[in-house]
């Protein structure tokens, strides 16, 4: 993996400085040294943060949004790359179940929090929860947006030795590809002889630049589900998910 000089904490009202801790145990969670600590600190820029600070606008008018659109991309081919080496002999259904599960958010997110991204992200009060903490959608995008950066840094092979080493054995942890909650919800209720699933989405929230889906699933005769996801596909898989767990608790 191609190394460069350490990130040193960045300075107060410097535009580079993600927010408030040093970036040091962030690189060594993520495996990679940055050659270019700058691609770094704009992978953990949220958008919304730019509002209020000019000077942050000036030298990242997107935030982490383009490096977010191109991490999404190296994850996705990372992945393929490797599952094709650890199932030789799986079919390309199988294959694409499993890359599924393996770069959905939700996955995204409990790797986020395994590297402990949350607090290095610069983003507006009114983006953290009540809490203190840093929304699931939000967790992920800047986790795609570090995926993006390396690879900008060092190149793919980079990129994919990062892939490897955060996603470590959920690669190769299930035995059998799993079943897309969808496709599985849609075959409990053929099995049935009900009508298929019916998805409806109800709505959106969030701020325009970072919507979360609402959607509500539901089965005759059986009360229905809803799931939240920051793509309407993420919402409708959640909503097929939790609908699934109350009728396999009854």
């Amino acid at each position: 993996m191609a190394r460069g000089d350490p990130i040193q904490p960045l300075l107060h009202g410097d535009p580079l400085r993600a927010g408030d801790t040093d970036l040091a145990a962030l690189v060594k969670g993520l495996g990679h040294a940055f050659g270019r600590p700058k691609l770094a600190a704009e992978a953990l820029i949220h958008r919304s943060a730019l509002d209020r600070q000019p000077d942050l606008k000036l030298a990242f008018p997107n935030g982490n949004e383009r490096l977010e659109f191109l991490g999404d991309r190296v994850l996705s081919l990372a992945m393929a790359d490797l599952l094709l080496r650890h199932f030789p002999h799986e079919r390309e259904g199988d294959l694409a179940r499993r890359h599924a599960a393996l770069v959905r958010a939700t996955t995204l997110v409990e790797i986020a929090e395994a590297i402990e991204l949350a607090p290095h992200i610069r983003l507006s009060d009114p983006e953290r929860t009540q809490k203190g903490g840093v929304k699931p959608n939000i967790l992920a995008d800047a986790l795609e947006a570090l995926l993006g950066a390396v690879f900008l840094d060092a190149g793919f092979a980079a990129a994919a030795a990062c892939v490897e080493r955060l996603w470590g054995d959920r690669v190769t942890s299930a035995a059998v590809a799993p079943r897309d909650a969808k496709t599985a919800l849609q075959e409990w209720a053929q099995a049935r002889r009900l009508p298929l699933p019916e998805y409806r989405e109800i709505g959106r929230e969030g701020p325009p630049h970072a919507p979360v889906f609402v959607v509500d699933v539901s089965i005759k005769g059986h009360a229905p589900a809803r799931g939240r996801g920051g793509s309407k596909r993420e919402a409708e898989r959640l909503a097929a998910t939790a609908l699934l767990e109350g009728l396999e608790g009854q």
